[in-house]
């Protein structure tokens, strides 16, 4: 059978740059900086300038071999930072591989990030045929096809409006309309989806489903375990570049929800450039703290759980809010929490989400971080930030079962008796 995708000793290779200052450098020291190299070019033309700053190789993925079958829908699961964004932007044929080899046979059409291949001054209707032309589609085909996307998208009224003053849910649903229903033989979904509500999330799904019954190719990224294993058959797991695990993607997510997330509790990264994140905002740390009143330094179902976080605001006067999602280890949501809005200024902002003791039920977790720009958009979606273990406790009476339920918390009770 001939193959959709077949990607062989896969690797891609980016260079690090951490600046190695004590102090914030000036326009003095920029120009007397740039004299000094140069000095040191007209000098010694062949020798590289030296300079403080130190580098370093960072392999983003590293020995990837799959192939892809027609009509195969594929989920692509990991942890942030285990390199499924880059595998796709490859795929894309938007960054090219440092080594391997990417064989790819049909017409792809990618949805990688919000407003991916859109111009922000033309309108939704001059973006659809500009989008169009790029996935290779002629004139007639897209118009074809017009009505339809327009309908799928629900944007008919602010069809002729530039899409710059779009909502980010407007320009994903677009976006989506667009890459799903002109017809490539290959369609390229990240995480993107999770801007849209539930309704366009099920609508989404459902397109998806009926491109690979007709025979195309759909590779989707997620972190909703729930969604992926409901439209695809099969997954491939990634860990820090590598490929962990390929195959039926129920036996793959169940491994990867059993053994891929390792507790974590505490990370920081010290420089903004090697830190997840994007120009608006990018994580500082993330810790989980805790203190047993009762059994001391184990983590139980009685301790008080602080999750606290850093991260570099860059942007002024910027109105955010925090969301704290915590999934248990069958990625079942046990709860969604969000702080208040506030105006916050440019530079490092610390929050703390208080979990009570005498909630949580035993067993495994992970969290999730977004931060929310204006209470609508989501700046940034950290998944798998942190990830802990609740130890059950001795408890009155004879039975120490796994206690049902998804949470466990001891609520104040009254009884009454000789009411008659």
């Amino acid at each position: 059978m001939t193959y959709a995708i077949k990607v062989e000793n896969l690797g891609k290779k980016y260079t690090i740059k951490h600046e190695n200052q004590t102090r914030y450098s000036t326009l003095r020291d920029q120009l007397s900086q740039g004299v000094r190299s140069i000095g040191h070019r007209l000098r010694h033309p062949l020798q590289p300038v030296q300079n403080d700053d130190e580098t370093e190789q960072f392999w983003a993925l590293k020995d990837i071999n799959f192939e892809i079958q027609p009509g195969d829908r594929v989920g692509i699961i990991g942890r942030n930072g285990a390199g499924k964004s880059t595998l796709l932007k490859i795929l894309s044929r938007i960054t090219a591989p440092t080594t391997g080899k990417v064989t790819i046979n049909g017409r792809v059409a990618s949805l990688l990030e919000v407003g991916t291949g859109f111009h922000p001054e033309l309108s939704g209707r001059e973006n659809i045929f500009l989008n169009g032309a790029v996935l290779g589609m002629r004139k007639h085909e897209i118009q074809k096809k017009f009505d339809e996307i327009v309908d799928f998208a629900e944007v008919e009224k602010f069809l002729d409006t530039p899409v710059k003053h779009y909502s980010s849910g407007m320009y994903v649903r677009l976006a989506f309309a667009v890459a799903a229903h002109l017809e490539p033989e290959i369609l390229i979904v990240d995480e993107v989806l999770a801007v849209g509500d539930a309704q366009f999330q099920k609508k989404c799904l459902g397109k998806m489903e009926s491109a690979g019954r007709a025979g195309r190719t759909v590779l989707f990224v997620s972190h909703n375990m729930v969604a992926l294993k409901s439209l695809c058959k099969k997954a491939i797991w990634l860990n820090a570049g590598r490929m962990v695990e390929t195959g039926h993607a129920e036996e793959v997510v169940a491994n990867y929800l059993q053994n891929g997330v390792p507790m974590n509790m505490n990370q920081v990264w010290g420089y903004p450039e090697s830190a997840p994140g994007n120009k608006s905002v990018r994580l500082h740390s993330v810790k989980i703290s805790y203190k047993d009143k009762v059994l001391g330094e184990i983590l139980t179902v009685a301790s008080p759980v602080d999750l606290e976080f850093e991260f570099w605001n860059f942007e002024s006067n910027a109105l955010l809010n925090f969301s704290v999602v915590l999934y248990d280890n069958q990625d079942v949501c046990i709860f969604n929490t969000a702080s208040s809005a506030k105006v916050y200024q440019s530079g490092k902002v610390k929050g703390i989400c208080h979990i009570p003791g005498n909630f949580l039920n035993d067993g495994i977790y992970r969290v999730r971080l977004l931060i929310v720009r204006d209470q609508s958009a989501a700046l940034v979606d950290f998944d798998n930030v942190a990830t802990f273990e609740v130890q059950d406790i001795e408890r009155e009476g004879a039975w120490y079962g796994k206690w049902i339920g998804a949470v466990r918390p001891t609520f104040k009770w009254e009884t009454m008796v000789g009411l008659d």
